[in-house]
């Protein structure tokens, strides 16, 4: 059972649990990048690497999402303890985002479908972590519910990127980037704050 919040409705609590993995994905701020990554490749090709990627994140994030609260037990640590953890890793990796460059060593074409595609872009840490302390606040069948709903409009976006990447411009892309990095630092402060509650 969760021990998060209480009588929450199960659309509510979907909803709840897909927004911070989605600001967690970023599928936005990865499209750049994946037209990079794809470049060379025809329209078949591109599609078997994402398709490939997707499949690689969804067995990576929802494993984390299962086997989440077992780690917690042999490690002899609690959620507080994870929440403000996972809190400090999300502000970090929002500051990169906001203060960094473009990435840069990735592998291209063909090789790009498991790293970096799968992971660690789609299921990098911020979605790790979130997936943990989701399924302690909502349950894994949410979670994972939330998670596949997120990977279904990578998908969705990612299998458009070419259009939509003529549609918002390189500057659009990353401008967009930056706000979902926003978010994702607030999320941090939310869980740590949270978690300082807890403790």
């Amino acid at each position: 059972m969760p021990t998060g919040d209480v009588a929450v409705a199960p659309l509510e609590a979907l909803f709840r649990a897909f927004v911070p993995l989605f600001v967690a994905v970023d599928v936005f701020g990865i499209v750049p990048i994946y037209m990079v990554l794809t470049r060379p490749l025809g329209a078949g090709d591109r599609r078997t690497v994402l398709r490939v990627s997707l499949l690689a994140a969804a067995a990576v994030s929802v494993a984390f999402a299962l086997l989440g609260k077992a780690v917690f037990v042999i490690l002899g640590i609690t959620v507080s303890d994870f929440q403000i953890a996972g809190g400090l890793v999300l502000l970090g990796l929002a500051g990169l985002d906001l203060l960094g460059s473009e990435p840069r060593g990735l592998a291209e074409g063909g090789d790009a479908g498991v790293v970096p595609l799968g992971v660690p872009l789609i299921a990098g840490p911020a979605v790790i972590t979130s997936s943990i302390v989701l399924v302690d606040l909502y349950g894994a069948s949410i979670t994972i519910a939330a998670l596949l709903l997120n990977l279904g409009v990578c998908w969705l976006v990612l299998e458009n990127a070419p259009r939509l990447l003529r549609l918002l411009g390189r500057t659009g892309a990353r401008g967009i980037s930056k706000v979902v990095s926003l978010l994702l630092a607030a999320i941090g402060v939310h869980w740590i704050r949270q978690g300082l509650a807890g403790g």
